[in-house]
């Protein structure tokens, strides 16, 4: 009987680094709103990173409006800040609309006289400044319909009045919210655990060092989201999530192994190792297939989905290898 219990204890113990990771990620999830499936490679490519982070954290203000919504209104009416149209940077357009979401001065002062925007825009806010911009784009859909999917037809419609534009919207969203095949056909429940947290961070910004989204509660009761992953920061945490510990940086995860024989098949939740020698590794991805990986790859860039580096490959290990499935 006590050796029953002893096993018993370990079990649990054993599950307390999972239950944890699902713990976290069941938060950021719900801050970066990202109930909704992760951005798709369109998104990834068409919108600039900055905006893209706006996006998902400005949604979370307004339960049930996804952040693709937002993006596609911004795509529609200045594409994400690009265009060089009147209106867009400064002054006004024809109708007397500005900034990246083409706001009229009268509709984004009384959005702002309604919600106290979050922090990080202009002082006083602006309909110019993207952060102000898309918090006011988003209060705005949620005061006309938005919230929790009540009728967000006629948010839209509101937005904007020509039901052209709320199916061009739609539209839009679906092609930036389509989610990607993330290895489905990986070999063990840990490997899918790993893939499955690390698709759950597309979008997510480049950070040297860094290890996540960190949520920092505001004064005002907003919730700030910050932070992002390098390459290891990345494929540590998935691991992590998956309930197995492995070290820190490339070349220590590099090291620990589990090692892939050459001339073995990468398999999807491998980590896929880069660098000029065995003792300088430089760069690791998680694999979804033999020939791609979900990768933070440089400064700049987000976490998406890139074709394993061939050039520069020296290698993959088998952390799931280390868990019975």
């Amino acid at each position: 009987m006590t050796t029953k219990l002893a096993i018993a204890a370990i079990g649990v113990i054993l599950l307390i680094p999972a239950i944890i990771a699902t713990a976290v990620q069941a938060a950021v999830s719900t801050i970066l709103g990202s109930a909704s499936p992760p951005p798709s490679q369109t998104a990834l490519t068409d919108i600039l990173s900055d905006y893209l982070t706006l996006y998902r954290q400005a949604a979370t203000v307004c339960p049930g409006l996804e952040w693709s919504t937002l993006a596609a209104i911004g795509k529609i009416e200045t594409n994400h800040g690009r265009s060089s149209l009147p209106g867009v940077h400064n002054g006004e357009n024809a109708a007397g609309a500005g900034g990246p979401m083409q706001f009229l001065q009268a509709t984004f002062d009384a959005v702002v006289s309604r919600h106290q925007l979050p922090p990080g825009g202009a002082n006083p806010p602006s309909r110019y400044n993207p952060h102000d911009a898309i918090y006011a784009a988003a209060y705005y859909l949620c005061d006309n319909g938005a919230r929790n999917h009540r009728n967000l037809y006629q948010a839209i419609f509101a937005y904007n009045h020509a039901e052209w534009y709320v199916h061009k919207v739609l539209n839009q969203a679906k092609t930036y919210a389509v989610a990607q095949p993330c290895g489905t056909a990986a070999p063990s429940a840990a490997a899918r655990m790993a893939i499955a947290y690390a698709c759950a961070q597309f979008g997510q910004r480049y950070v040297w060092g860094g290890n996540g989204t960190e949520l920092t509660k505001l004064p005002n009761s907003h919730t700030k989201v910050t932070g992002g992953f390098d390459c290891s920061g990345l494929t540590k945490a998935a691991y992590a999530a998956a309930g197995i510990q492995i070290p820190r940086t490339a070349q220590t995860q590099y090291n620990a192994g589990p090692r892939i024989p050459p001339g073995k098949p990468i398999l999807p939740g491998d980590l896929v190792f880069f660098g000029t020698s065995p003792n300088t590794v430089t760069h690791v991805g998680i694999a979804i297939s033999n020939s791609d990986m979900i990768n933070a790859p440089h400064q700049g860039a987000v976490v998406r989905i890139e074709r394993i580096w061939r050039s520069n490959l020296l290698g993959a290990t088998r952390p799931a290898a280390t868990r019975a499935s």
